[in-house]
């Protein structure tokens, strides 16, 4: 049931299922689900849950919760932190934004830069954290600055030279601040940025197994590589643990064809591991993020 607390409306559930919250519809309960509305719950909140460990979900991409579920609190951005701003050439998106609205609202606006974000499945915080990148671009090659809140509840904007940036990685000056939302420079369109985003999802479409309950890329692509030709090489297509699949339309997605655990998927990740590096020497490190205690 759903505990409403008399501070200011904040949304908590204990013992909340996850599965509905991962894009994987996998994952056990929460030992407290909490739905924040905006900025000002989610720093109530943090002062008050200071000591807990916590744990964030966007949409739910990008990550493998296990069966037995997480314990201390689980704070989802998506529904809420939804606060979406233009300020001239600059683009301010709270972290509960769906990236592929975001997409659509700069092309919308006539702005360039953000046209592949319109097919991952995630949030702006996400984007940020795992510095989420398609067709050649990634977030922070956007990022001006982002809002951060800290454990005590404040608030602090910081610019992007404050963090070390790689390939899917975002590190800032403290691991106990989130992000809550980013400002983005773009710069005036010179083509119609909807079109280009109906290119992009055309070619996604047809390429990786967009109406299937699946995580996004299972893997990184190692230097020189690209993950999902090395799994397809390997055979791999169409290997099965339950339920859990390797996807035939793109060897680097496994699809929940209903009803698979997480332990399923984790096994199935494990041995395409195992194929991949007898057959090339090379060890798939995964991109997705495992979350939580196995049952």
């Amino acid at each position: 049931m759903m505990a409403t607390s008399r501070h200011c409306g904040l949304r908590e559930r204990p013992g909340a299922p996850l599965a509905p919250h991962t894009t994987w519809r996998v994952g056990g309960p929460a030992e407290l689900l909490f739905l924040p509305r905006d900025t000002d719950e989610l720093a109530d909140f943090l002062q008050r849950e200071a000591a807990r460990p916590i744990t964030w979900l966007g949409l739910g991409s990008n990550v493998l919760v296990r069966d037995a579920g997480i314990r201390g609190v689980v704070i989802v951005t998506a529904g809420g932190l939804g606060d979406l701003a233009r300020d001239d050439d600059r683009v301010h998106a709270g972290a509960g934004v769906p990236v592929a609205k975001l997409a659509r609202f700069c092309a919308r606006q006539g702005l360039r830069g953000l046209e592949f974000f319109a097919g991952i499945p995630g949030t702006v915080g996400g984007a940020l954290a795992m510095n989420a990148g398609a067709a050649g671009s990634e977030t922070w090659d956007f990022v001006e600055s982002v809002d951060v809140l800290d454990r005590g509840g404040i608030m602090r904007r910081r610019n992007k030279e404050e963090f070390v940036v790689r390939y899917r990685h975002a590190q800032g000056p403290s691991v106990d601040e989130w992000f809550v939302g980013a400002t983005f420079r773009l710069t005036a369109a010179d083509a119609d940025g909807q079109a280009r985003i109906r290119v992009l999802l055309k070619a996604r479409n047809a390429t990786q197994p967009m109406q299937t309950a699946n995580a996004g890329s299972v893997f990184r692509n190692p230097p020189g590589h690209h993950a999902g030709r090395l799994i397809e090489q390997a055979g791999l297509k169409g290997l099965r643990e339950g339920a859990a699949v390797v996807s035939e339309r793109h060897a680097n997605f496994i699809i929940n064809e209903g009803g698979a655990s997480a332990a399923q998927i984790e096994t199935l990740i494990a041995r395409v591991q195992a194929a991949v590096k007898e057959r090339t020497g090379i060890f798939l490190e995964p991109e997705v993020r495992f979350l939580g205690d196995a049952r």
